[in-house]
């Protein structure tokens, strides 16, 4: 398994020990409304199910999540997903709400960015973020993202759509 490292990171790939912290900080209105597939009052059983999928799915080629350490303490996640191998990877990421404000987002994404470079699969990437969350798109336009349209998407921790931005981010031509 993939370990990343930035001047102030190490991005590990997420264990099922990580359950308790994990559940503890998705269940922070802060993260969970701004992240399209948590619901409020994830349970650690559902963290550990949602950790062992992205396990398989390493496996597959098709998820790479890494748990985004600062020291010894996980502050947030951040990965790469497809759909299948002829798709793009979309990278997405949530923090702590104590660990906003710092370019935490932006130092993690730029290291699986450079590793996606790094193994071939970084032609076209895709994100996107919420229209009122405009500290992720400023995140996504530091890293090359453009956005592309904009068109509602269903939030699970608000239970309603809610507008969002899509963004690409395409290689740079040789």
């Amino acid at each position: 398994m993939t370990e990343l490292r930035t001047r102030r990171l190490y991005l590990r790939p997420l264990r099922l020990e990580d359950a308790p912290r994990v559940t503890e900080l998705v269940n922070e209105p802060g993260i969970y409304e701004r992240v399209a597939r948590i619901k409020p009052g994830q349970s650690k059983e559902e963290t550990g199910r949602w950790i062992l999928s992205v396990e398989r799915g390493h496996d597959l080629g098709t998820d790479h999540v890494f748990a985004i350490m600062e020291g010894d303490t996980l502050i947030g996640t951040i990965g790469a997903h497809r759909l299948s191998a002829d798709r793009p990877y979309e990278i997405g990421y949530w923090i702590a709400p104590e660990a906003w404000g710092k370019g935490i987002a932006t130092e993690a994404a730029q290291a699986v960015i450079e590793w996606l470079e790094a193994i071939g699969a970084a032609d076209e990437i895709v994100s996107g973020y919420f229209a009122d969350n405009p500290a992720s798109g400023r995140v996504l336009e530091k890293l090359g993202f453009e956005a592309t349209h904009e068109a509602p998407v269903y939030c699970a921790g608000r239970g309603k759509d809610i507008d969002h931005v899509f963004m690409v981010r395409k290689a740079a031509k040789e």
